[in-house]
């Protein structure tokens, strides 16, 4: 069964905001400057098709200067900022390595950015998507994640965040009042929620109050959907087939 789109469109009253709980039997947390959040959607996406649920989708905008540090490069690749320590460098470093394989993997494009973007914007754009249709949302998202993966998408511009929604079949009569009204109070007041329940990395999963952090736990996360029938599943990376077994 589908649940209707406003059953999970608690997304306009903080009073009822909980970020552990939903109408919709998975929460999924992604930021789209998220490299690991890129690489999950589609096997996210399959679960939802293959259980034929619809996921409430919730931004997680991270932010990454404060754990991570910054820096910024020139249109030529030239590290022109830099505010990390060697051992920032290294994780920043292995995350894009990780991510980007899996990528290849699935055949994707996944450019390393060249500074730490604001993603608040881009969030409150999945807001506006998510009170219209799953259908809308999940175009909207696609295009934002591919597009900025390769360096082709601005998500810091509002105008191309609303040309993006309306590309996804969005109406945006009144979004842009929403981007700096009701929709950043809706957004600030999530992340101060969301943060406080200590949901920090995306993406993560919520199923029956429970937080799984990364993709890996999909096969987990399945098996509790469906039920807990069998052998709890072992984490799991690459692809994850119909019947919910993974290859490592």
């Amino acid at each position: 069964m589908i649940l209707p789109p406003q059953s999970i469109c608690w997304g306009f009253n903080m009073s009822r905001f909980d970020p552990l709980a939903s109408d919709s039997p998975l929460i999924v947390y992604i930021d789209y400057k998220s490299p690991y959040a890129f690489v999950a959607k589609d096997p996210t996406y399959a679960i939802e098709d293959q259980l034929d649920i619809e996921i409430d989708w919730r931004p997680l905008t991270l932010d990454i200067p404060s754990y991570l540090g910054s820096a910024k490069l020139d249109g030529k690749g030239k590290l022109v900022e830099n505010n990390r320590s060697p051992q920032q460098w290294s994780g920043v470093r292995y995350a894009y390595h990780d991510a980007r394989r899996y990528a290849r993997l699935n055949g994707y494009t996944l450019r390393g950015t060249t500074k730490i973007w604001d993603s608040s914007l881009a969030a409150i754009g999945l807001l506006w998507a998510k009170r219209q249709h799953r259908a809308i949302l999940r175009g909207y998202s696609n295009r934002v994640f591919e597009r900025f993966w390769k360096r082709d998408l601005d998500i810091e511009n509002p105008q191309v965040i609303e040309s993006v929604l309306k590309e996804a079949g969005a109406e945006v009569d009144g979004f842009m009042p929403f981007l700096t009204g009701e929709g950043k109070d809706l957004h600030d007041e999530m992340q101060a929620t969301i943060f406080d329940t200590h949901i920090f990395g995306v993406p993560s999963y919520v199923v029956g109050g429970e937080v799984f952090f990364g993709r890996e736990h999909l096969p987990l996360v399945r098996w509790i959907l469906t039920g807990r029938v069998g052998t709890a599943p072992d984490i799991a990376y690459r692809h994850f087939d119909p019947e919910g077994t993974a290859d490592e």
